[in-house]
């Protein structure tokens, strides 16, 4: 995989840099986050997740030489039109927990019954803050919302995501089970098959 044996994430969040550490650390790339450059996080202002990406990614390449990976996701409830899309991390005020968000979501669909939703994820790796063809992939995965969290592992909304084929939630999933079905996971494979391109 020359030149990409090393990538910057643009990104803070832990529980998203462990699994893309899971996730290209086998295919031979070393994930770097951007906090170990001291780069701080990119304003994200818009209204679709692909933009917000793009933003985080080339915001990074500024401060590096190396290639950058910037994804962003969310949880997008059909019920909700869509939301909470890009505010997933700050749907109940800014700098929320996960524990506040998912109690407001679970307000939010207080005598709801269609609780149908789907995780969704693009990723986009620039070269470098010029790069005019930045690689894209997206991911999707589809369930829907519980009335109360179930499950120990993963991170936001994974105790209220239930997968009706597997029959549980994201958070009843370990680290493998999980990036075999999940919107990053899918997302992280297309990607790789392009940085392999």
């Amino acid at each position: 995989m020359s030149g990409y044996e090393k990538i910057v994430i643009a990104s803070n969040n832990k529980g998203k840099i462990k699994e893309f550490h899971d996730l290209l650390n086998p295919r031979g790339i070393t994930v770097v986050p951007q906090q170990e450059l001291g780069v701080k996080g990119a304003y994200e202002p818009h209204m679709t997740f692909v933009e917000n990406a793009l933003v985080k990614a080339r915001h990074v390449s500024r401060y590096t030489r190396f290639p950058v990976l910037a994804d962003d996701s969310g949880i997008c409830v059909e019920s909700l039109n869509g939301q909470p899309g890009v505010r997933s991390s700050r749907f109940a005020r800014e700098s929320a927990t996960d524990q506040e968000n998912n109690l407001f979501l679970i307000e939010q669909l207080s005598g709801q019954r269609e609780r149908g939703a789907h995780y969704y994820c693009v990723i986009v790796v620039v070269s470098g803050y010029k790069d005019p063809a930045p690689l894209l992939a997206t991911g999707k995965w589809e369930g829907e919302i519980l009335g109360a969290p179930r499950g120990s592992f993963g991170f936001g909304y994974d105790p209220l995501f239930y997968d009706s084929n597997l029959g549980k939630t994201a958070a009843e999933l370990n680290k493998h089970q999980k990036n075999k079905v999940s919107h990053r996971g899918i997302a992280t494979r297309k990607i790789i098959k392009l940085l392999e391109k």
